[in-house]
């Protein structure tokens, strides 16, 4: 079995299809799906389709591109929305450099806010970090210099980009590395190699769909199925078969979700 620890079956692109979507997932070995929220709108219907669809679990949170957003109210509503049965992480959230959308003191600030209201409810935490590792691991440090939690279901740092030295970072902060199909792009020697030398109890896979499809259908959709083709070139990176792969990366996102516990 293998698990989707990202995805964004939510949105309109899957209003016309999403039944067969979910169909062709469970065809292809994805046993669960975690349902991504990035800002209100988007949490409130990962919920929604969680709560009528077996095998799937959503997330709340706040995207650095919409930060700016992110009020007392909408806190609020994440707070209320948290406590749901099938809600079991907080994000996406963090910091985006390479778009210019909301100036980064906004971005530290709402980061902050939901970092400090995922320890309030022992939540872990789905992270979005893109051309900001060094400041991403300073402000988790701090949050875990003030009582934020150093190890167990810390949280995953989703769409890893980074290289080995960002990737040892990261790991050192207690957190997971998400694997998406930016692995098995062309460019993405660097990528590779940190993903090669990373601990293979730290992974997880993810789509990111419909964004971020896999080289063998770029340009296309993205759809949970295609986590399979992720798993196959990370498993020919470190040269093992896909079957302990896809057992190590189940294992390890049923260990930081919890989801033993809430079957």
């Amino acid at each position: 079995m293998l698990i989707d620890s990202h995805t964004h079956i939510q949105l309109e692109q899957f209003e016309p299809d999403r039944h067969d979507v979910l169909q062709r997932a469970e065809l292809a070995g994805v046993g669960q799906l975690l349902v991504i929220g990035f800002d209100l709108k988007t949490s409130q219907h990962a919920v929604e389709l969680a709560m009528k669809t077996e095998n799937l679990w959503a997330t709340v949170g706040m995207h650095p591109h919409d930060a700016k957003d992110l009020t007392n109210v909408t806190m609020d509503t994440f707070r209320q929305l948290a406590g749901g049965a099938k809600v079991i992480a907080l994000g996406e959230m963090g910091l985006d450099y390479y778009r210019d959308q909301v100036s980064p003191s906004d971005q530290y600030r709402k980061l902050q806010a939901q970092l400090d209201l995922a320890a309030e409810l022992s939540l872990p935490v789905i992270v979005h970090c893109r051309e900001a590792y060094k400041d991403m691991c300073a402000i988790v440090e701090d949050w875990q210099d003030r009582g934020g939690p150093r190890s167990g279901n810390v949280g995953v740092f989703h769409s890893f980009s980074g290289y080995q030295r960002d990737a040892q970072a990261v790991l050192a902060l207690g957190f997971y590395l998400g694997i998406t199909g930016l692995v098995t792009f062309p460019k993405s020697d660097g990528l590779r190699r940190a993903v090669t030398t990373a601990p293979l109890e730290r992974l997880l896979i993810e789509t990111d769909a419909p964004f971020l499809t896999p080289q063998l259908r770029r340009g296309k959709r993205n759809e949970p199925s295609y986590v399979r083709w992720i798993a196959d070139t990370i498993a020919t990176q470190r040269d093992i078969k896909l079957a302990p792969l896809a057992r190590a990366t189940t294992r390890n996102a049923e260990t930081l979700f919890a989801w033993d516990d809430l079957r």
